[in-house]
């Protein structure tokens, strides 16, 4: 038997309330799979189980659990408690009559909790897995109300948290985005709208191929030395209708085409914006980007987010004096920014990454079909 436990959705949550399961006790679960809904201060969030087997002894629905409390217990397929934890093989048991009454009443034997010597499953257990009434659809469950002033007292909390402790540096580079926003211009109209790419899905793109070269400032800083992040998932800030910010991982967004980049931001936009992240998305950034540029800012200097180590910032793209060949030129220019953790890495390290997203952002053809 294992626990599964209330997760750890951002650095800035103490406690969750269970909103709705969406599983019932005896389910067979698999890794992934989403199993609850959870209400926090980031709105309701789909809870993702990394066990496989049978969950069983669910939290009431309306509790409110701290981060690590036990939701849940999964049980191994293939095996059943006996004695003082051991465990023994188990195949479902049950006496004859608790079989026929079950086939009659159409339930699954094998799906039902006994209460029997060893866990069999009695005549008693099949009428009250009959009596039992069937879970609630998810539609009926009262949608969770998002409270933006409990967002912002946490987002205090957290960002209080990381200028205290975390030594800053900050850094910027000017980047000549013309070859960028030409390639990008040309890729728009051969396509049509609904296909069509915002600047933000390079930006983001650069900056994660940027953090493969450089993966020093792609992951964690955790008891006292920094852990890297198992891959490049970078939390992408999406501001909340309401007010409120939460900034969800994009898993392997080096790997990502443009267009499935795109794809990705879009969805997870207007999921975040309708309360419905996954843990999974919530729980594992392994470092956040910003981009203010359609906000109208020239440039943004982040706060790191703990334990991450690094936030990466873009401003708009506005035509700026730019020296070509010795001749001036407007050009459309970028301001991107790092801000990092100095207990991890050093301005060394983050003007390698800056100048990484630079050199990306100057090929764009090679940006888009970049290969994993």
């Amino acid at each position: 038997m294992r626990d599964f436990v209330m997760p750890a959705l951002g650095a800035d949550m103490e406690t969750g309330k269970v909103v709705q399961w969406l599983v019932r006790p005896g389910d067979r679960v698999k890794r992934g799979d989403v199993v609850a809904v959870v209400e926090t201060h980031k709105g309701a969030i789909d809870v993702e189980i990394f066990l496989d087997g049978l969950i069983e002894d669910l939290a009431p629905p309306g509790t409110e659990l701290p981060v690590g409390a036990v939701l849940a217990h999964v049980r191994e397929e293939g095996t059943a408690a006996a004695g003082a934890g051991s465990l023994v093989p188990a195949r479902p048991r049950a006496s004859p009559a608790a079989r026929q009454r079950a086939q009659a009443l159409g339930l699954d034997i094998d799906q039902l909790h006994g209460t029997g010597d060893e866990g069999a499953v009695t005549l008693a257990d099949v009428e009250r897995a009959a009596a039992t009434p069937a879970a609630a659809p998810a539609a009926a469950a009262a949608p969770p109300r998002f409270d933006p002033s409990s967002m912002r007292r946490a987002i205090a909390v957290a960002m209080g948290r990381s200028k205290r402790e975390i030594p800053h540096y900050y850094l910027t580079r000017a980047i000549d985005c013309g070859a960028a926003v030409a390639w990008l211009d040309a890729y728009n109209r051969e396509h049509a709208p609904a296909d069509r790419l915002l600047a933000a899905a390079l930006l983001l793109k650069a900056a994660a191929l940027a953090l493969r070269e450089v993966p020093q400032l792609n992951g964690f800083y955790e008891h006292e030395a920094f852990r890297p992040g198992a891959g490049i998932h970078p939390g992408w800030a999406i501001a909340l209708r309401g007010g409120g910010l939460v900034a969800p991982a994009i898993h392997d967004a080096d790997r990502a085409s443009l267009p499935a980049l795109m794809a990705a931001m879009r969805e997870l936009v207007e999921r975040a914006r309708t309360g419905r992240l996954r843990s999974s998305e919530i729980a594992d950034p392994t470092v956040t980007v910003t981009s203010l540029g359609e906000r109208g800012a020239d440039a943004v200097l982040g706060v790191i987010y703990p334990p991450q180590v690094a936030i990466v910032g873009f401003g708009r793209i506005v035509p700026r004096p730019w020296v070509v060949d010795g001749r001036l030129e407007a050009r459309p220019v970028l301001a991107a920014t790092l801000a990092a953790d100095h207990r991890a890495s050093d301005g060394h390290v983050g003007g390698l990454l800056l100048a990484a997203i630079d050199r990306a952002l100057q090929d764009p053809p090679a940006l888009a079909g970049a290969q994993p």
